[in-house]
């Protein structure tokens, strides 16, 4: 090769080879100090759109798992309130129960009755319960909410029959269970008791009524069809302890027997118009929901398991993509750091060889 004076080849070259190891360096420094493989689309662009797809749904799969807790502790506040409500009528057939003595007098009854009173005025405000504003219990009134942009939780409603041929109003709320959003991918039913039903006599024992009274109910049927507010016509408002309809007299077509049956706010007056089989069906039905809310919070608790299993793996999938393996990296950062150093060198023993020229001219 000739000596010359205006160009020097090898040390563009050693230059080119400064740059490039110093790059490499640049980008074993980023890696290392982010932690991540691809700290820029231009490292992976196919990598990184996958990767920032499963980090939304990690994401997603995240706040599906604190909606399955807050179901839950819906689930639980709405069992503790029944459990009360369970203790109130276990009471409430413990005092007909004494009341049936024999060597009960009708002041003795009437004592009787005036806890039931009490009690049924506390099993009202029971059904009042609500969990972060929103209510915990229905009623056979209650109006279905399933139609968007409605901003108050979904609440659909169904009929049923229960093992009585009675026809009755469901009631439930539905959490979506996937990060897709999908109702048919996953969702799981929550059950907001129809307190009316729960509630529900069946039939007021007519033979503790005057005989005007009995004969303006006789041959009607505990379940009332009627049509007025939000019931129409083929659905039933059931006579139920605690006024739980703010209405039990619609159950009933002449307001002359009001007074004898119920006290002024609406409530059964004497503990004798019910019997004791009444509220054994009462604890039935009790029992029921609250099987079926252990039921449904134990189903909550498998979705939170499966929950956690795919985001525990959507974790590691998104990992696998984005997490940079910090000993291969590191030593790459070495071999980078000793070629740009290197090359500094080169390139500055490249930049002396114009110099020989210098000698011939001298």
């Amino acid at each position: 090769m000739p000596i010359v004076v205006n160009s020097n080849t090898t040390a563009t070259v050693a230059s080119f080879n400064l740059s490039s190891a110093n790059d490499a360096l640049r980008k074993s420094l980023n890696r290392l100090s982010s932690g991540k493989r691809i700290v820029s689309p231009a490292d992976d662009a196919g990598g990184l759109s996958v990767a920032y797809k499963l980090n939304s749904k990690l994401q997603r799969t995240e706040a599906v798992r604190q909606n399955i807790q807050s179901g839950i502790s819906y689930l639980q506040v709405q069992d503790g309130a029944m459990v009360t409500v369970a203790k109130i009528v276990d009471r409430m057939a413990e005092l007909r129960t004494m009341a049936s003595d024999v060597t009960k007098n009708t002041q003795d009854v009437e004592n009787y009755s005036k806890e039931f009173i009490e009690l049924q005025r506390q099993l009202n405000q029971v059904r009042r319960e609500k969990f972060n504003g929103i209510s915990l219990f229905s009623m056979s009134r209650s109006l279905a909410i399933t139609t968007p942009p409605d901003l108050r939780p979904q609440l659909d409603k169904a009929a049923a029959v229960d093992d009585e041929g009675r026809t009755y109003q469901t009631f439930s709320r539905n959490i979506l269970t996937t990060a897709d959003g999908q109702f048919d991918d996953g969702n799981v039913s929550l059950n907001v008791i129809n307190f009316q039903y729960i509630l529900s006599l069946g039939g007021i024992d007519t033979r503790y009524i005057s005989t005007d009274a009995a004969a303006s109910i006789s041959g009607r049927s505990a379940l009332a069809t009627v049509n007025a507010g939000n019931v129409s016509v083929g659905n039933h408002v059931f006579i139920n302890l605690a006024n739980v309809n703010g209405g039990n007299l619609d159950d009933f077509a002449s307001t002359s027997i009001s007074n004898e049956i119920y006290t002024a706010d609406g409530f059964l007056k004497s503990i004798m118009f019910v019997s004791v089989g009444t509220f054994t069906n009462i604890i039935q039905r009790i029992a029921d929901a609250r099987s079926e809310n252990g039921a449904e919070q134990n189903r909550m608790g498998m979705v939170n398991e499966l929950l956690i299993q795919n985001q525990t793996n959507l974790e590691a999938a998104y990992g696998r993509i984005m997490d940079a393996d910090m000993a291969l990296e590191s030593t790459r950062f070495a071999k980078q750091n000793v070629l740009v150093q290197s090359s500094a060198a080169m390139v500055a023993q490249a930049n002396q060889l114009t110099n020989i020229a210098l000698t011939l001219l001298g």
